[in-house]
């Protein structure tokens, strides 16, 4: 991404500095010459806003991915802890509900990369959903414990739906082509209010564009939730895996 962002904004500025003082119709756009400084501030403000805004939506994402991950594994262990402490009539509880975090590790978090999702993870969910919800389980343990099981597998469900959401959600990428589109709008700007000074607006250009790396590609850098350069770890999940795989 850094490399990605030196190479757009160092395209732009260096082209904008040669159309400005090099090109052939230089001439004409000199003729645009007494746009005065603080110009710059209004579309240099705009792309810090917007920077933020960015910055802050993907900070919040990234929470609710960390919530996600961590009401999943909640849930599976106290779906774990209610079916060992029921009655040992529950006991088909456990490898289904094994089954079902090993799925996620393997299959289902692979595939978020992707943005997508396991159809055997949808399975194994489904398998475990089937064995809490029997009619028979309610004649063991009775009505109020099977209630309690039945709402930590939801809580199972609704925490990896909104682990999904997450992993296949793009709206940001329209925001990242405005981001992008006003800074090489700023850079516009700095050229028109230094048309008669070309190593001033090399030097304008040069400061701006490095901030605007450094702050976008820090940003970016925790883009993607679960498979980016900084993404939520499936450590929790492994740890309720753990815990379910205990004899006893």
């Amino acid at each position: 991404m850094f490399v990605v962002l030196i190479g757009f904004y160092a395209a732009t500025g260096s082209f904008l500095v040669w159309l400005t003082a090099f090109s052939p119709v230089h001439g004409k756009i000199h003729s645009l010459n007494g746009v005065v400084g603080p110009f710059i501030g209004t579309v240099s403000v705009m792309f810090s806003l917007l920077t933020g805004f960015l910055a802050s939506d993907i900070s919040d994402r990234n929470r609710q991915a960390w919530r996600a991950v961590h009401s999943e594994s909640s849930a599976a262990e106290t779906l774990n802890t209610l079916g060992r402490v029921s009655a040992s009539e529950l006991a088909q509880i456990q490898p289904s509900l094994r089954y079902y975090l090993q799925s996620v590790l393997t299959q289902d978090w692979p595939q978020m990369a992707k943005g997508d999702s396991s159809p055997d993870t949808d399975a194994a969910f489904e398998v475990l959903l089937h064995e809490v919800s029997d009619a028979k389980v309610a004649q063991v343990v009775g009505q109020t414990v099977q209630g309690a099981l039945l709402n930590a597998v939801i809580r199972i469900r609704d925490a990896r739906a909104d682990r999904l959401a997450l992993a296949s959600d793009r709206t940001n990428d329209i925001k990242w082509i405005t981001v992008l589109i006003i800074g090489v709008i700023t850079q516009l700007a700095i050229a028109l209010v230094h048309l008669e000074r070309p190593r001033a607006h090399g030097a304008g250009v040069v400061v701006f564009s490095v901030a605007a790396i450094v702050a976008l590609g820090l940003i970016a850098l925790q883009e993607h939730q679960f498979s980016g350069d900084i993404r939520i770890s499936p450590a929790p999940l492994q740890d309720a895996l753990a815990v379910v795989s205990q004899p006893g």
